[in-house]
């Protein structure tokens, strides 16, 4: 790890080098050369940028069996992620390669830095961890092709000396039914040392609350009084982190983000309070990140490693040892620091809110939110946000459905002042709020505990992966709650 961070352009440049040597005998190298390519310019002249949608014909014949098509043999496990505009679900490759030089590595990487950073760690000295993963099965089209959530997929393929370690037992970790699931989770870990929990914060919380209810204790450290860290990723960790400090009233317990996506592990958080995460140039991942400004052009200009500047938001463009190339991730970034690499997720390409030239993104919602919950002593569960279009006053606005753990006195007085916190951290809110000439008052509108749960339940998407979308630029999502609602 010392050496990429000491050299981060020449270790990105022999992960691309190995890359198109590895897939030049492919359907997708053959078509675009790569045999020919000698540099990065090359690369980036000759492939286009690509979303799921290009890639999404290819990845249906890999997964009914067909070989060489964007990497080498035939891949037999795929990814399954939330949808795209266009599908329910959409289903990445993941190569051999891909499994143990990234994501597995990208645990071995983020444990290596805990360790680096706590040498005094008891984690696994008589300790188990667990992780909130998801399920997998056969394909139906192919079933000799498997699919499921990535966390499904590294547990399958969990080193067997790291099972030792982790509870409960993987008929349990991989079940489908995840209410079912929770239950005999909380029923085994009760019994068990649990020291680590890595999860999104959702699940986690759910899966706190019944080990309280079983145990009839007033938080987890009274259950599991040896509990040193909570790895968290896939969404902001600020909205929730009162409520895990209400669970884990200790300020030894640590709290640590990773960026492990269904396309690759990428990042994780070496440092304790540093809201960077240390990007992994070394695993098997090429990375290039496009300007905001470049998005939706014809031939987008993507700047590689060593051409960023901190502070700005670029698009996420990776190219993998699972055969996706200039693949539009999906996700946007900020880099915190440039030596070593260190970046912040902003939220996603088509998570936002740009109704009325506010360009608001997930990170300034997260963090106007939780400012103003520690000034109120409030806490959320969940919350979207999406457009109130113009009526006859011309003025349009934000609707937020919040969720609340612990609610204020005040929702007005609340509403108010989330409102003027946004404006604080994003100076376009700002200019279109000014005087309310652009932009009215946001409106908050709380929801009754588990209105964002119902609605994934009905959507079928419960699971270990899953998230409630932050940002809508339309007012589809909100209106599917408010209807689950009224239902």
């Amino acid at each position: 790890m010392e050496r990429f961070m000491g050299h981060p352009e020449e270790s990105q440049a022999e992960v691309l080098r190995r890359l198109l040597e590895e897939a030049q005998g492919t359907e997708w190298g053959r078509r675009h050369g790569f045999a020919d390519l000698c540099t990065t310019d090359d690369f980036r002249d000759r492939v286009p940028v690509s979303d799921y949608e290009a890639f999404k014909p290819l990845i249906h014949r890999m997964m009914l069996g067909e070989r060489d098509v964007l990497w080498p043999g035939r891949i037999q496990w795929f990814s399954k992620s939330s949808g795209t505009t266009s599908d329910k679900s959409k289903f990445i490759p993941v190569s051999e390669a891909n499994l143990r030089e990234c994501h597995l590595r990208g645990g071995h990487d983020a444990m290596a830095m805990w360790y680096h950073g706590n040498p005094g760690t008891r984690l696994f000295a008589g300790g188990k961890g667990i992780v909130m993963g998801g399920s997998h099965a056969p394909f139906a089209e192919y079933p000799s092709t498997t699919v499921g959530d990535i966390s499904a997929v590294m547990l399958r393929h969990m080193p067997f000396y790291a099972r030792y370690f982790h509870t409960p037992d993987l008929s349990t970790a991989l079940m489908s039914e995840w209410e079912a699931k929770i239950e005999r989770m909380a029923r085994t870990a009760v019994h068990e040392n649990i020291t680590n929990i890595s999860g999104v914060p959702t699940w986690t919380l759910v899966l706190f609350r019944r080990i309280l209810e079983i145990t009839g204790k007033s938080h987890l450290l009274e259950v599991f009084p040896s509990f040193e860290l909570y790895l968290h990723g896939g969404v902001s960790f600020r909205p929730y982190r009162e409520q895990f400090a209400h669970f884990l009233p200790d300020p030894a317990v640590q709290y640590r983000e990773v960026y492990n996506a269904s396309e690759g592990f990428f990042a994780a958080q070496s440092e304790a309070g540093d809201e960077g995460m240390l990007l992994l140039l070394d695993n098997g991942v090429y990375y290039e990140f496009l300007p905001l400004e470049e998005l939706g052009r014809e031939n987008p200009r993507a700047l590689s490693i060593g051409e960023v500047e901190t502070d700005r938001n670029y698009a996420v463009v990776i190219s993998t040892n699972a055969g996706l190339w200039r693949y539009l991730l999906g996700d946007t970034v900020r880099f915190t620091s440039l030596r070593p690499y260190k970046v912040a997720i902003t939220g996603r390409t088509k998570h936002f809110i740009n109704a009325f030239g506010e360009e608001v993104m997930v990170e300034n919602t997260d963090r106007a939110l939780s400012k103003t919950c520690l000034e109120f002593g409030a806490s959320v569960r969940e919350y979207t946000v999406a457009p109130i279009y113009m009526g006859e006053s011309g003025k349009g606005g934000h609707e937020w459905l919040v969720e609340f753990e612990s609610a204020p006195a005040d929702p007005e007085r609340f509403a108010d002042v989330l409102d003027k916190n946004l404006q604080a951290v994003n100076s376009d809110y700002e200019a279109k709020r000014y005087k309310d000439m652009a932009l009215r008052r946001l409106v908050l509108r709380p929801v009754p505990t588990d209105t964002f749960l119902d609605w994934l339940k009905k959507k079928g998407r419960i699971g270990g992966q899953t998230k409630v979308p932050r940002l809508s630029n339309d007012r589809k999502i909100l209106e599917e709650i408010l209807s689950g609602m009224e239902g």
